[in-house]
């Protein structure tokens, strides 16, 4: 409304008022949402976090070539290591973790009933079972059942799939019970996945009598899934240690899972390095063969050049060699061993068409760039063939893969023919060299050259199967001392408090949530609240002068008396002086006072009747006046007749005023005009001149004539009589009139329709503010401690 006085400043005390008036109520709030909390917290499934470090070893791909590893990573800056984010997958793969759960037998849980919760037994568990399915089977079932220790030696079996009815006359120690059916422990008991046998545990933690045992058998593939989500493994840059971290309802589960986690990794890292071991084994083998088959035709025909051509003395003919000749033979046997080496390799490379072979490494090609290419050669293998367990051809990352196999078989190729290819020159011109030699050597026989030519032969084949047999024996050793991939830095430890749920998190929430909820219930209903509370809401709605208001009472206290120290007479008793400052200027007649209101029960009657009855207090002589005469209510307060009154004077004119004016029985200073019968046309009656005639025979006679008028927002009643009044008090009820319902009193202001108008506040709640009597009078009240808060 434009004519509003709006008040910009923020009164802090009015925003908090509200919530401090609900303080019970938040605090109420606050003990339950607490107390629920640990109610919670009492029989919430706690979750323990277990933690444990490794470090991953370095290989020796990864120790060499450091210019290709930073062509791998896209630059000179860029320092992950990659080995240690491959390793990282590999220990997060389904595979390793399979292996872990199924040694542990997570799938397998045994919960001990309380009173409120079952507790899961996993290190001690009250009893034992034994499967004849095979581990196949077992490790798809998903079921649960329920068992009750009925003594030492039966037990209530319930809850479980039978795969065949037991001929029960036949068997008199299985007994049918309505829950379920009574076994004896140690009893084949036969099922739709096989037959299992349950055994009691004994010793310290032997089965209780009475106890409920609930067993709960999970697929192998869900509990998998559950700790490969549940499992963190985190490293930083230029580091090879892994933190390794994961949660369970149980503390010894999570210890034990990351202990058998890193063993099934170092298991799984030592077989990949025996498959290689074995390869390079396989490799030698078969070249030993070879070369043994060969060196043998070579000793042969060296034994037939000596028979024939009779060469025995050698040693003695050995000295017309020269030196230079001997250096020339060794570098020819090196340089042959080479070629031989290199065919024996690619003859291997092109016989594995798959790519799922692993090639032999080390084998003495005096190249390190065809090492490294070996190796990382084996790498790729291995972890293809680790992807196809779980995967086929199609998966992207093998299809990769085998690009990069075959990229590497191809560099690799080139890499020997070239190497091939320059020993073969080195070859032809070391043998050309030789030729040079042996010719000068003009006293040697033609026999003596032909039989060193097979000795030369002879020499090649020894050194190459010498050379074999030692690497035979370095990958014995090898295999021999392999050692774990991962370097265990802080075994796993679980800690003794649950990390989940939080008792510090869970109380505060409770806290927030117990202290938020009613806050912002209280906001909302205040937000969506458009009731006139308290004096501030009136003068923020008008400008009309606020006369006073009066604060709610009980029902039974209707009217105030003489010697009164209640809230509510001290009340009317401040409206009673301000009326008297208000009309003042008016002598010599009776100060005539109105009371009406917006719509209906908003206590304009009961304002009325106590506003007189104050009045009246004072010795002033008081005229009350029942102009409600549609719904009369004012002479109801008084126990007074209202048969005869207002209305029967305006209709008869024969009847004088002082025939409709009753005295109070208590009160010789307070006089009633009732209602009198209701008319059918209230509104004509009304404008009648003996309305007039009442009102100047009652100003010579009283001091004070209060009028009890209609609902101005109901009926025009009032308005057709006020102009015999001198001021207008709208009574407006808090906690029941809405704030739009005041616009009706601001208009009859602004358009001075009602003279001279105040607006009274009736029905408030001091309680949720201020109050009277507390203090005052001869009977103060005191107030209890807790309601100064």
């Amino acid at each position: 409304m434009s004519t509003k006085n709006m008040n910009q400043n923020i009164d802090f005390k009015e925003v908090i008022t509200p919530y401090l008036h609900k303080w019970k109520f938040i605090v109420l709030c606050v003990i339950v949402a607490i107390s629920f909390a640990f109610v919670y917290l009492r029989y919430a499934d706690y979750e323990y976090q277990a933690n444990a470090k490794i470090k991953i070893k370095e290989t020796e791909s990864n120790k060499t070539l450091p210019e290709i590893s930073q062509l791998q990573n896209y630059g000179l800056f860029k320092t992950e290591n990659n080995n240690v984010l491959d390793e990282i997958e590999v220990i997060k793969s389904r595979i390793i973790i399979e292996q872990a759960v199924k040694d542990l037998k997570f799938n397998i849980q045994y919960f001990v009933e309380g009173r409120i919760k079952a507790t899961e037994e996993y290190k001690n568990p009250p009893l034992n079972i034994n499967f004849s399915a095979p581990d196949s089977i077992i490790h798809t079932i998903d079921t649960t059942f329920n068992i009750k220790i009925q003594s030492a030696t039966n037990f209530l079996l319930k809850g479980i799939n039978f795969s065949e009815k037991l001929n029960f006359k036949n068997n008199e120690d299985v007994d049918l019970d309505d829950e379920g059916t009574v076994y004896a422990f140690g009893e084949s008991i036969p099922t739709s996945f096989g037959a299992i046998t349950i055994t009691p545990r004994i010793g310290e933690s032997a089965t209780k009598i009475g106890s409920n045992i609930k067993i709960k058998i999970n697929p192998l593939a869900t509990v998998v899934s559950k700790y490969k989500s549940n499992l963190i493994i985190g490293h930083q840059e230029m580091s090879s240690i892994i933190t390794l971290t994961i949660n369970d309802n149980v503390q010894e589960k999570a210890s034990l899972f990351l202990d058998k986690l890193i063993e099934k990794y170092n298991e799984d890292v030592q077989n990949d390095k025996q498959m290689v071991v074995d390869a390079t084994s396989e490799f030698i083998n078969n070249r030993l063969e070879i070369v043994s088959e060969e060196l043998g035709s070579v000793d042969s025909n060296a034994e037939t050049i000596q028979k024939t051509n009779k060469l025995t003395d050698l040693a003695t003919q050995s000295n017309i060699y020269l030196e230079s000749e001997r250096q020339n033979e060794d570098r020819l046997v090196e340089t042959a061993m080479q070629i031989q080496l290199i065919d024996y390799m690619n003859q291997h490379i092109d016989k594995d068409k798959d790519n799922t072979e692993l090639l032999p490494s080390n084998i003495g090609i005096a190249d390190n760039s065809v090492e490294q290419l070996t190796q990382q050669y084996n790498n790729l293998v291995l972890e293809k063939n680790r992807l196809l367990k779980n995967s086929s051809e199609k998966n992207p990352t093998v299809v990769n893969l085998t690009n990069q196999i075959n990229q590497l078989r191809t560099n690799l190729s080139q890499s020997l023919n070239n190497i091939k290819h320059t020993n073969e020159m080195n070859y032809n011109s070391l043998v050309a060299e030789n030729q040079r030699i042996s010719s000068r050597i003009y006293s040697a026989p033609k026999k003596q050259r032909q039989f060193r030519d097979i000795k030369r032969q002879q020499d090649i084949k020894e050194g190459l199967y010498l050379y074999l047999l030692e690497k035979r024996e370095e990958a014995a050793i090898t295999h021999g001392v392999s050692s774990p991939n991962a370097k265990i830095v802080d075994k796993s430890y679980a800690s003794s408090k649950p990390v989940a749920p939080k008792q510090s998190v869970i109380i505060l929430a409770a806290l927030i949530l117990g202290f938020g909820i009613p806050v912002a219930l209280i906001y909302l209903l205040n937000l969506l609240d458009d009731k006139v509370h308290n004096i501030n809401d009136v003068k923020k709605q008008v400008t009309i002068p606020f006369i006073g208001d009066i604060p709610k009472s009980k029902k039974s206290q209707k009217l105030i008396s003489k010697v009164d120290y209640t809230p509510k007479a001290e009340a009317f008793r401040m409206v009673r002086t301000n009326l008297e400052f208000m009309l003042q200027n008016i002598e010599n007649r009776a100060k005539v006072i109105f009371v009406t209101s917006t719509t209906s029960k908003e206590g304009k009657s009961h304002t009325a009747t106590n506003l007189a009855l104050s009045l009246s207090f004072s010795e002033k002589k008081v005229l009350l006046i029942e102009t409600d005469i549609r719904v009369p209510k004012a002479t109801n307060y008084l126990a007074v007749d209202n048969d005869f009154g207002l209305t029967n004077f305006i209709g008869n004119h024969k009847i004088e005023p002082q025939e409709i004016i009753f005295k109070h029985k208590d009160n010789v200073y307070f006089d009633v005009i009732p209602s009198g019968t209701i008319p059918p046309n209230p509104a004509e009656l009304l404008m009648s001149n003996r309305v007039k005639e009442l009102f100047d025979y009652a100003s010579e006679r009283y001091e004070y004539i209060i009028v009890d008028t209609a609902a101005i927002g109901l009926v025009t009643d009032t308005l057709l009589i006020s102009k015999y009044a001198d001021l207008f008090i709208f009574v407006a009820k808090a906690n029941y009139i809405t704030k739009k319902q005041l616009e009706l009193a601001q208009r009859m202001y602004t358009e001075n329709r009602l003279p001279n108008m105040t607006i009274l506040l009736n029905n408030v709640d001091h309680k949720k503010g201020y109050g009277y009597g507390y203090g005052y009078g001869n009977h103060p009240k005191k107030k209890k401690w807790w309601k100064f808060a």
